[in-house]
């Protein structure tokens, strides 16, 4: 190899080795409590690292102190001059801005460059363009819409959703766009807080194919296990207001944790052996002369000796579902029916539940996995078919919405009690303390719950109510590692059927047996397994971006939307649906509306403002957002269905 060689290889070895964030004897206090004490530690350049700890450790203050919203209160944070770090806002203001233009609007670099020309182009500065337009294609900027498009092709949105306001879309969506807007941005360090909570499956595989190509830092808070595995290779454990560095994805290094603690609790109880009998050696000779010399000795030694602290690895966790004493056989049926609200979304659908059944259910959103579920339950009316219930069928349902529709004056204790009031106060008790509401906590008005708190509680709700078919949807948004792991177990427990949406691979994996496939208006058998399921994915992600961007060019063929196809007369039966649906949706605006004056109530007391780190505080405001949000979707719902009732 020549010495030109060798000199450019070492470069590139130097340039990889730079480093990208450091910390010098850091130390962090959020409301008065250490996160981080005298910790130190260093990342380069191009590394892909996980955060993960347990929820209230401190990880997204850590984001925090890197973006600059909080301050060290010791020690030193060093970043390179004039880096460029991408971190996904939590919040979009709805506004008519599009969605493309949005996430355009991303990568500030270009906007900045086409402005300066249009600026120039304005004041007549032709021989500043030259350059301007060299920039900007130095900047991919001349790609700049087809790298926003393939961004929305796979984060889940249609090409007809391309130009919606983004006042059109619901909460969720909206934080699909913000993860687009980050994306499109030019970073250095990219800092994404739980991506995937409002991801589907097929979303998060595809981020974690992009993250792999991303060449700058990234640290990546998750408590997915299978994504972190797919997007990191370094694991940044935070614990008793420290951080640990481990080599390797989140499996390594659970393996490697492991075995530490193994080896960890072995030398404990070596070193507690060694200070039992010095210990006893000191108390029985140190006042003996021929021996006191010797005693004194040993004394100084377990002074100086240092302390191996004793592992504790019990996970705060610990519950089983609660079953119903009998079961049908089958349990469930739906025979040609046809779901979904004034047009079906799935068709002639055919289905048997019976005991035992373990189902996963796969398909993009919006495909109707969700329907499916509501319809099984019977929340949501068939529009064509029979639903066939076994005469000891006891459904057991979680969904996002189980949570707002909590009782949030009344504590995890007193819910419990109203769904069973044969059942002591010890008993409630003991099943609540499996979800970490132990002691006091038991009797904390809901209100004052976290989310990751009030999705436990639902689930505890769930659990108790002694059901024989479970119908989970998204059962894992904001529950942390120990939970999920808890979850999973109790899952595997439960002898009943259990029908499953997830993004959380790891869950699907190790508690279903059969996939059923929801696509094109229909359900199918999936014959393969997720790694299946994700190559075929990833085939049809890039058809549909190699379509987009090149429609994005030149005309398409005109696709009619919904709002666009001709108008079909409703039937007799079609109206009393959509108007049952109406009433359902009113009674669900009249709770939420009941809940978000109690949390306005709250907030109009001068008193808890006092203190602007108050958790209370950041509670309310978060549940203020999220009612706002979904009042605003169920509105927007309802008067779709009044304005097709009323132009009949």
């Amino acid at each position: 190899m020549r010495l030109a060689d060798i000199s450019s290889v070492t470069l590139g070895l130097f340039e990889s080795l730079r480093p990208m964030l450091s910390f010098q004897n850091l130390s962090l206090r959020r409301n008065g409590e250490l996160l981080l004490d005298q910790v130190s530690m260093t990342l380069y350049q191009g590394t892909k690292v996980g955060l993960v700890g347990a929820n209230g450790i401190g990880k997204t203050s850590l984001f925090n102190l890197i973006t600059g919203e909080l301050e060290a209160d010791t020690g030193h944070l060093a970043l390179p001059r004039q880096l460029k770090i991408a971190h996904m806002a939590q919040e979009v203001s709805a506004s008519h801005q599009t969605a493309l233009a949005y996430v355009l609007t991303g990568d500030d670099k270009i906007n900045q460059i086409q402005l300066a020309i249009q600026a120039a182009e304005e004041a007549g500065a032709y021989s500043q363009l030259a350059g301007l337009h060299e920039s900007l294609a130095d900047n991919d900027g001349y790609r700049a819409k087809s790298r926003a498009e393939k961004l929305l092709v796979g984060l889940g949105f249609q090409q007809n959703q391309f130009q919606q306001p983004l006042l059109a879309f619901s909460g969720g969506w909206r934080v699909r766009l913000n993860l687009a807007h980050t994306l499109m941005k030019q970073s250095d360090l990219l800092l994404l807080d739980e991506p995937t909570n409002h991801l589907d499956l097929d979303a998060i595989l595809w981020l974690a194919e992009w993250i792999k190509s991303y060449e700058g830092t990234l640290i990546l808070i998750s408590h997915d296990r299978e994504f972190l595995d797919d997007c990191v290779t370094q694991i940044a454990f935070m614990h008793l207001q420290n951080i640990d560095m481990y080599s390797g994805n989140y499996s390594l290094f659970e393996l490697t944790r492991a075995e530490r603690l193994s080896a960890q609790q072995k030398q404990f109880t070596k070193q507690q052996k060694e200070i039992r009998h010095m210990e006893d050696f000191v108390r029985r000779f140190r006042f003996k002369a021929s021996k006191a010399k010797q005693a004194q000795s040993r004394l100084k030694a377990l002074n100086k000796m240092a302390k191996v602290a004793e592992v504790h690895l019990n996970s705060p966790f610990n519950f089983q579902i609660r079953e119903a004493a009998r079961m049908s056989d089958p349990l469930l049926e739906l025979e040609s029916a046809d779901l979904g609200y004034q047009l079906p979304i799935l068709s002639r659908i055919n289905l048997s539940i019976r005991p035992g059944d373990r189902i996963g259910l796969l398909g993009a959103n919006g495909a109707g996995k969700s329907t499916l579920l509501k319809s099984l339950r019977g929340e949501l009316p068939l529009l064509a078919g029979k639903r066939i219930c076994g005469s000891h069928l006891r459904i057991g349902y979680f969904s996002q919405h189980q949570v707002d529709d909590l009782e949030l004056d009344l504590s995890a204790l007193e819910q419990l009690q109203k769904l069973d009031t044969q059942c002591s106060e010890i008993q409630l008790r003991n099943f609540l303390g499996g979800f970490n509401f132990k002691g006091s906590k038991a009797e904390v008005p809901a209100k004052r719950y976290s989310g990751g708190e009030k999705a436990r509680l639902a689930l505890a709700l769930v659990s108790f109510s002694q059901p024989n078919l479970l119908l989970l949807d998204e059962p894992t948004n904001h529950l942390d590692m120990d939970m999920r792991q808890a979850l999973t177990e109790a899952m595997n427990l439960f002898t009943g059927a259990l029908i499953v949406i997830s993004h959380d691979r790891h869950l699907l994996g190790s508690t279903v047996e059969s996939l059923l496939m929801v696509h094109d208006c229909s359900i199918s058998l999936f014959k393969g397994d997720l790694h299946t399921y994700r190559a075929d994915l990833f085939e049809s992600v890039a058809a549909t971006s190699t379509a987009t961007t090149s429609t994005s060019t030149k005309d398409t063929h005109h696709k009619l939307s919904i709002s666009e196809q001709p108008k079909v007369p409703l039937t007799h039966k079609t109206q009393k649906q959509m108007q049952s649906r109406v009433k359902s949706i009113d009674k669900r605006l009249d709770r939420l509306a009941s809940k978000l004056t109690e949390v306005d109530n709250a907030l109009s007391s001068p008193e808890i403002y006092r203190d602007p780190q108050n958790s209370d505080l950041q509670n309310l405001l978060r549940d203020q957002l999220a009612l706002k949000d979904k009042i605003q979707t169920l509105e927007e719902e309802w008067l779709a269905l009044e304005t097709e009732l009323d132009a009949d």
